[in-house]
């Protein structure tokens, strides 16, 4: 028995070898201009592992799992974001782009073994039941979240529509952990929202990039700039708790602002794949032949009316891109709090079974060549987000994800915020009102079928900054 598991380690090696071969070692090695060789020590002591559980682990393994076991391991232990997708995981993820799925409307993230929630979706079973950005989810029904990997406790909270699933939670600040039966539901995301706040004023949520959030979102412009009976005097882009999503999406909606042609976000990885620089134009953010710009229907209005984004420390990846992009050009104040800070590239690579791996192949930068990764953007006008001393720990940041990737060596320094605060009062002569004490979250979120709620304090804050904008233009 043991010759035949030392004969099946010695293929697992030879294997091993001929995968690292035909990744091509030594392009990767002209490439960096190293010289790189085989690990044939760790590649030694992988096959003796391998051989040591199949003779002598309680239970019987298959290879199978042995080996997919082995894969979510290299790709787990590189970053947050890095991961194996088996066939299963593979067709949700492109089930999730096209806006629909079973589960219950959170966006995760691993920390320390358990599942952190970055942001609840708008309107689905979690932002009802009051799941909040921050949440450590430590138990799914009876079974412990510590041990499992990210993509199983997905599939655990994801499932048949009307079925109830138990989360234990531990929130900062709060004693005990919390426990809550959520009904998964069909999470059909309407990335765009939209409405006139009051005449000469648009409103226009995103919620999540997807396939074709910018066709959408060109819509919702055109009709409110039709429906407004004057000249449009300001227009708030809210992308707070937008946890990403397609990268054409981002470009559509920085284009659809954005002089044709500006940069809106520039990429730089280790491969020649990996570094490139994506504009506002047509060909960055149309996918699919021959497809007809939906940006030309917008009015010439869109690209010069006084504009407000928001921002909190839930809008991620494909949101921090758009609000950097805005930022750099001058096109839009940022209004806020420091976004979450997810500034690296998942390329999905298919494995040609079914299965595919999703792997950080570059970092983002903004026009003017600004590190995102793991820092983030700093609001012009930074806002009070009513989290005092008890709830501090909520404010969950890629920088704080264990294994996180840095951010590029050559990244300038962090803004100051505080300098950054004053230099935006100094600028735009605006301060902001205090945080309402006695209006709960719950109040400031919008009622079920609304769009926006009247005691929105980042909205309001926006709205006055906008109006006041106007008024000094009149002066």
């Amino acid at each position: 028995m043991s010759s035949r598991i030392k004969q099946l380690a010695l293929v697992i090696g030879g294997v091993m070898i001929g995968v690292a071969i035909s990744l091509n070692y030594s392009a990767i090695a002209q490439r960096d201009g190293a010289k790189l060789s085989l690990p044939i020590e760790e590649l030694r002591a992988f096959t003796e592992v391998f051989g040591r559980i199949k003779s002598d682990y309680v239970e019987p393994v298959e290879d199978r799992k042995l080996i997919t076991e082995a894969i979510n391991g290299m790709l787990t232990g590189l970053d947050p974001h890095s991961a194996y997708l088996d066939q299963e995981a593979f067709k949700e993820m492109q089930v999730g782009t096209q806006g629909e799925f079973g589960g219950l409307g959170i966006e995760v993230g691993m920390e320390d073994g358990f599942v952190r929630v970055v942001s609840p979706i708008d309107d689905s079973p979690a932002a009802r039941a009051g799941i909040r950005a921050g949440d450590l989810i430590i138990r799914l029904d009876e079974t412990a979240v510590k041990g499992m990997t990210l993509n199983d406790a997905v599939k655990r909270m994801r499932g048949k529509p009307n079925t109830p699933i138990t989360l234990t939670i531990v929130r900062k600040g709060e004693p005990k952990p919390i426990v809550v039966t959520l009904t998964r539901a069909v999470i059909k995301i309407q990335s765009v929202r939209s409405r006139l706040i009051e005449p000469g004023y648009a409103y226009v949520r995103v919620s999540q990039f997807q396939e074709h959030t910018g066709e959408n979102m060109a819509r919702a412009l055109e009709r409110m700039f039709k429906e407004n009976p004057g000249p449009m005097q300001g227009l708030v882009l809210d992308l707070r708790n937008d946890p990403g999503g397609l990268l054409n999406g981002a470009v559509a909606v920085s284009a659809a602002f954005l002089p044709r042609d500006a940069l809106v976000v520039y990429t730089d990885g280790r491969s020649e794949d990996a570094r490139m620089k994506l504009n506002a134009s047509p060909e960055h953010y149309l996918r699919g032949r021959n497809k007809e710009d939906f940006l030309k229907r917008l009015p010439a209005e869109v690209k010069k009316v006084p504009m407000v984004v928001l921002v909190n420390g839930g809008s991620a990846s494909a949101s921090e891109i758009v609000a950097g992009a805005l930022q750099d050009h001058g096109r839009a104040v940022i209004m806020g709090q420091q976004t979450f800070g997810k500034g690296s590239v998942q390329t999905i690579l298919p494995l040609g079974n079914g299965t595919a791996i999703k792997l950080t192949t570059a970092r983002y930068f903004t026009p003017k060549g600004r590190s995102i990764q793991a820092r983030g953007i700093t609001p012009d006008i930074p806002l009070d987000d009513g989290a005092g001393e008890r709830t501090a720990g909520l404010k969950l940041r890629e920088a704080d994800l264990t294994k996180h990737l840095g951010e590029a060596p050559a990244a300038d320094k962090p803004e100051d915020r505080a300098a950054v605060a004053a230099a935006a009062a100094a600028k735009f002569n605006f301060t902001p009102a205090p945080r309402p004490k006695d209006v709960d979250a719950k109040a400031q979120r919008p009622e079920p079928g609304e769009v926006i709620s009247p005691n929105d304090y980042e909205l309001n804050q926006a709205l006055a900054f906008l109006k006041g904008r106007v008024g000094a233009r009149a002066n």
